[in-house]
């Protein structure tokens, strides 16, 4: 993947351009307008994460390099977690586009500004509190990683981000597991992007918060009514993956309709 592959991507008025990033990053195109969400395009959690137990190495390189988007409109992380809000990338973002905005859930605000990040550039995101960004409308939804968790002025730390482009919506989880009303506040979602790898004692003795099971995921799309579910957080670490094929038999012993697609890094679909 190169910019010109971006850039020259050609999409009539209706249509959605979603390229791969790798994780649960994903790089939107509506019109003329770009939305990158949880781009995690270094190696920062190999270097500053590895513990004695758990060796955090990256399964492939990043498709892009974060200076080489310098035409993004809004950035989008949904926690503090390095591999969705990453200093490196984040950091290098803003220093070479002049134009971006960052938007980080409230509690994040501080976080983020500490990668060299002028405050004036981050936009504090708060569940319910709709934002208009070009001719997108983004609705933040609580994201419960693996609970719901909020600083002390009930602000919550993890979000997921509804993107409504008018003719057709995007939901993306970030990391997040199924809690009462999800379902509920996702209603009429097109797109259902969510993580798959799932959690368990173990990983979260290693402080490794986890996320929903492919079978949830299989039934939060058939609840919702999705179009096209979108699995993530499954391919770039081997000590928090899961292999897509349990996905796929989830899916067809569960919901056989449901559209998929399972991505691989740096491609491109169009919806």
């Amino acid at each position: 993947m190169n910019r010109e592959f971006i850039l020259e991507t050609h999409l009539t008025e209706h249509q959605l351009a979603l390229f791969y990033l790798g994780q649960e990053g994903f790089l939107i195109k509506h019109r003329n307008m770009y939305y990158l969400i949880d781009p995690y395009l270094s190696d920062y959690v190999d270097r500053n994460c590895c513990t004695e137990n758990v060796k955090w190495t990256r399964r492939y390189e990043p498709p892009i390099l974060p200076e080489q988007l310098d035409f993004v409109d809004y950035v989008f992380c949904t926690h503090e977690h390095f591999d969705h809000a990453d200093p490196d990338t984040l950091h290098a973002l803003a220093q070479h586009n002049t134009k971006v905005k960052f938007i980080v859930p409230k509690p994040c605000e501080t976080i983020v500004s500490a990668y060299g990040i002028n405050s004036r550039r981050i936009i504090g995101a708060c569940a319910g509190k709709e934002l208009h960004l070009g001719p997108c409308k983004i609705t933040p939804v609580p994201a419960a990683h693996e609970e719901l968790h909020t600083d002390e002025n009930g602000n919550y730390r993890e979000l997921g981000y509804r993107l409504d482009f008018g003719n057709a919506s995007l939901f993306h989880a970030g990391d997040c597991c199924v809690y009462d009303g999800l379902a509920e506040r996702l209603a009429g979602t097109d797109l259902l992007l969510t993580p798959i790898n799932g959690r368990g004692y173990y990983k979260l003795r290693e402080d490794i918060i986890g996320n929903m099971t492919a079978q949830e995921a299989v039934l939060l799309a058939r609840e919702i009514h999705a179009r096209l579910l979108v699995p993530m957080h499954f391919d770039l670490y081997d000590v928090n993956s899961v292999n897509p094929a349990h996905f796929v038999d989830c899916l067809y012993q569960i919901n056989p309709k449901q559209a998929f697609h399972i991505f691989v890094p740096g491609e491109r679909y169009i919806f």
